[in-house]
């Protein structure tokens, strides 16, 4: 059995599901290209039947990375999904279509109402028809974890003479545990009889806490692919997590023996870059990328450190492109260093691009004493965005105090029109900026989420600014970091509000869950 672990990629699936993490067709393709870069074997890039931005987002990703990676798209065993996902995967020189259909009792009782053999007929019947698109096909059995264990051997079995390369057994609603999820895969390799033409795979979800343990489970009992995403991301409490999963296995590849084919430097930028488009923060004390993985406050820790640092480190911080606040440029530092340090931290950047960043650091420079790796991967995070900005923040002023009515006088500027200015006032400062430019703006809004959280360390750090709007049916977010907050809270409220005026979210299809 081959010691590498294929590791198949659902962000823009299943992590894409999350409540308010839809992504458009720029974005995944963005997405997409950080996940060529970090080396995933497999990207399964939407379902394509869900919705024409689904299809569109799936199309253009097999055109683009295509050559580059395996392109999945997902489809219900029914003719139409199938088909509809071929179409989709049309131009991919690697491509995959992943074909599910629920076995579980409860599932066959109440969501599908077939019986066992309706479901045997089936899956033989959508298998062979994805064949017809492709060589490379994927089957699940839905709700696997909880399903009939000799009936979930039949279904494998027959999916498999019918042409399935891969065999995936989700634990749909995360009620596994790691024996249990381990004794299921032990159990397929033991009694169907041609398992070993197929991969097994494993698709956990994180209801109970145990996605990853149970992923790492299935691959101590021979599964050798894991269906993962970027930061856990995915329906309820998410998915397994592939930088948890990936780095598990390399820094224990002494108890595992397995590897995998991944960048693992690119983790925190991948994972950085997920977050942004998304908006969906990773918590301070997230394994592997979270901000404070690498960071060690108690004194025995810290002394331990100074003596050996893997008395409490078993992970290098560079090993998985950890940007930490290490103190690295000032305001004299010239272009060449900024550029090699950017690099680095793991980005490329046109010149263009570069140039922007370069004069925002210079000027960030003179408003704080020390610049850290978080302040840079910030300056560029504010530069980043797929929707170009209609309005853009020309001046901003306000007036708050004990006392007083608080009050925002704002000026922005649309396209090569004249500046526009206008004033409101709010129940604080923040609240009156968001009033002042929904009035300019002419789109109203309802707050949803809003963050503020320190980019780095000291006084005069940057505070980053995470709004969250709803309008229209649809979700926003917007980012943006600065050392005044009120400033960076009008930014990321702008940005959000041009990417509400763009509308260039996908219209959502039924029935998306899937595996």
């Amino acid at each position: 059995m081959s010691n590498r672990v294929i590791i198949f990629d659902t962000t823009l699936r299943d992590g894409e599901q999350s409540p308010g993490c839809s992504m458009n067709t720029a974005e995944k393709l963005e997405v997409a290209q950080a996940l060529v870069d970090l080396g995933v074997d497999v990207i399964e890039a939407g379902f394509p039947i869900a919705s024409p931005g689904d299809f569109e987002a799936v199309q253009a990703v097999a055109r683009q990375f295509g050559d580059r990676a395996v392109i999945c798209g997902l489809a219900r065993s029914r003719d139409d999904d199938i088909d509809r996902a071929g179409a989709a995967l049309q131009d991919a020189a690697k491509k995959r279509i992943h074909v599910f259909l629920a076995t579980s009792s409860i599932h066959r009782q109440f969501k599908l109402k077939m019986d066992k053999p309706e479901i045997v007929r089936r899956t033989i019947e959508s298998v062979q028809r994805a064949k017809g698109f492709c060589e490379d096909v994927e089957f699940s059995p839905e709700d696997a974890a909880r399903t009939e264990l000799d009936f979930l051997c039949e279904v494998v079995e027959k999916a498999i003479t019918a042409g399935a390369t891969t065999v995936n057994i989700p634990d749909t609603v995360g009620y596994a545990t790691p024996t249990q999820y381990f004794n299921v895969i032990k159990c397929l390799k033991e009694n169907v009889p041609n398992i070993n033409q197929a991969v097994i795979s494993s698709h956990c979800h994180n209801d109970l806490g145990m996605a990853v343990a149970n992923s790492l489970a299935a691959c101590e009992a021979g599964a050798r692919q894991v269906e993962c995403t970027i930061n856990g991301l995915g329906e309820r409490a998410g998915n397994a997590a592939l930088e948890e999963v990936v780095m598990a296995l390399r820094t224990r590849q002494d108890y595992f023996g397995l590897t995998t084919g991944i960048n693992t430097q690119k983790l925190f930028t991948t994972s950085r870059l997920v977050s942004r488009i998304t908006g969906m923060l990773v918590q301070r004390n997230k394994a592997i990328v979270g901000q404070n993985a690498f960071a060690h406050e108690a004194g025995i820790h810290q002394h331990g450190m100074l003596q050996e640092r893997t008395t409490y480190e078993i992970m290098r911080p560079e090993d998985v492109g950890f940007q930490g606040t290490n103190l690295v440029l000032g305001k004299h530092s010239g272009r060449h260093a900024f550029r090699d340090r950017v690099t680095q931290l793991g980005f490329t950047l046109e010149d263009k691009m570069f140039e922007q960043v370069f004069n925002d650091f210079i000027a960030l420079a003179d408003k704080k004493k020390d610049v850290y790796d978080a302040d840079i991967t910030a300056i560029i995070d504010n530069r980043f965005g797929i929707v170009e900005d209609r309005w853009k923040l020309v001046s901003l002023h306000i007036s708050s105090g004990t006392g007083a009515i608080p009050t925002a006088t704002i000026q922005l500027q649309h396209g090569e029109e004249p500046v526009k200015c206008d004033a409101a006032t709010g129940d604080g400062p923040v609240d009156a900026v968001f009033q002042t430019l929904e009035r300019i703006t002419g789109i109203k809004a309802r707050l949803t989420n809003y963050q503020v959280r320190s980019v780095s360390a000291d006084k005069d750090a940057q505070g980053e600014v995470l709004v969250e709007i709803a309008h229209e049916g649809h979700t926003w977010h917007g980012r943006a970091a600065s050392t005044d907050i009120i400033e960076a809270s009008a930014q990321a409220y702008l940005k959000a509000l041009n990417k509400a005026a763009s509308n260039v979210a996908p219209p959502r299809g039924e029935d998306q869950r899937g595996v």
